[in-house]
């Protein structure tokens, strides 16, 4: 019996020992795939050549890696000591993370392990051509006291603020309307969904030229306008740097000075940029929202009717509480965009003018990639790990706020 008793846990531990060292030997490979090197011809000329830099270059992240190898591999150690003997769990182990591992080992490779790169690279100076050399939180405090990271915030704290808002209601009020008895509604739909499905990059271009001053834009105030008999002064819509704020205080025969940049609100330029996303992505999530609506009980309709609720009063008390769960979902997905913006910012004003539509996205492509100086890869790095923690931290408020109740629904 003893024997018996002695066996099974004989094989579980045997079990563990390999667990361990296949998870500690995928992590170190993954640590090697990834490893900080120095940009040059012989690198990848061979392994050996490449084995060679890295322990010239990358000594310190791979000792790191191997703690975190280690330490994983403990754990994954453990559980498989703990579910080993038990031949149905032991099954359902090997079976899930069978089916699992193409994704993980992908994953785990190309994300991960980027991920990781990323991070170490944040506490050192790393220009790609040189080793990496160790800083501690030099990056960081070097983002955090320079004026141009807090203006890019500035810039997509507005950014998110009105478009999320903007494209939140649009989208649900596109959605209702859809949603309505009309004729031709399929036909509606896919207009409304068109500028979603188009490239990012094409819909830039053609706002672009709509807002040159020869453009569309200031055609259309000019004909309007003189319609009324005012004349209308071209605007360059992309390259004017006046803010909002700054534009209603000067109404009123105030000014701002330019070293209160904060003050001035979101410029004319980033406005512009606002409507090209809100066209963009309000159709995606009106499709959201059109799907939510489709799922709502027709009786409970019928039966405010009955009560004697009018058209408004319908919406407000059926319509939005059963949406809340798509809301949240929306302005989640709405504020992570809107904070990450890139693309509009890179072809339509390269974050001008005056940095009025400077981006964190922006500045760590711009820092990463050494286009307006030195490479400054670590630095970059820890400019993207900050924008990692403010969204996370928007989306842990955004669900602590807004999700309160939708359990319900």
């Amino acid at each position: 019996m003893q024997a018996q008793k002695t066996a099974p846990r004989g094989r579980a531990n045997l079990a563990a020992l390999a667990t361990f060292v296949l998870v500690v030997a995928l992590v170190m490979f993954i640590a090697l795939m990834n490893a900080p090197t120095k940009l040059g011809p012989t690198v990848m000329a061979s392994l050996g050549s490449y084995l060679a830099e890295v322990r010239e270059t990358a000594v310190l992240f791979m000792a790191i890696a191997g703690v975190v190898a280690m330490a994983l591999g403990g754990v994954a150690a453990v559980v498989v000591r703990r579910e080993w003997p038990n031949l149905r769990r032991r099954r359902a182990l090997i079976a899930g993370y069978s089916f699992l591992a193409p994704y993980l080992l992908v994953t785990l490779t190309f994300t991960v392990g980027v991920i990781m790169f990323a991070l170490y690279i944040a506490f050192t100076e790393y220009n790609i051509f040189t080793a990496p050399q160790w800083v501690g939180f030099q990056n960081f405090a070097k983002a955090l006291s320079q004026k141009i990271f807090w203006q890019s915030l500035y810039n997509v704290l507005w950014f998110a603020l009105i478009v999320t808002t903007a494209q939140t209601i649009i989208a649900i009020a596109l959605a209702v309307l859809l949603n309505s008895r009309m004729r031709f509604k399929q036909g509606f739909r896919t207009i409304f969904y068109a500028p979603s499905v188009t490239s990012s990059v094409v819909i830039t271009l053609i706002f672009m030229w709509m807002y040159l001053k020869t453009g569309y834009v200031n055609l259309w105030f000019t004909k309007a306008l003189a319609l009324v008999g005012v004349s209308w002064k071209a605007i360059d819509w992309l390259g004017d740097p006046r803010g909002l704020i700054q534009l209603i205080v000067q109404a009123f025969g105030g000014n701002i000075p330019s070293d209160l940049w904060f003050l001035r609100g979101p410029s004319i330029a980033w406005m512009c940029l606002m409507v090209q996303n809100i066209f963009t992505t309000a159709p995606t999530f009106m499709i959201m929202f059109l799907a939510a609506l489709q799922d709502i009980n027709p009786t409970l309709y019928e039966a405010a009717s009955i009560d004697g609720a009018n058209g408004w009063q319908q919406f407000r008390r059926i319509t939005l509480p059963l949406l809340r769960p798509i809301i949240l979902l929306v302005i989640v997905l709405g504020t992570i965009g809107t904070l990450q913006i890139f693309d509009q910012v890179y072809l339509a004003t390269t974050g001008g003018p005056l940095d009025t539509t400077q981006t964190p996205v922006y500045m760590i492509f711009t820092e990463a990639l050494g286009k307006l100086g030195p490479i400054q890869m670590g630095y970059a790095s820890a400019v993207a790990f900050i924008l990692a923690a403010i969204i996370f931290a928007f989306t842990f408020v955004q669900r602590r706020v807004i999700e309160r109740g939708t359990e319900m629904y």
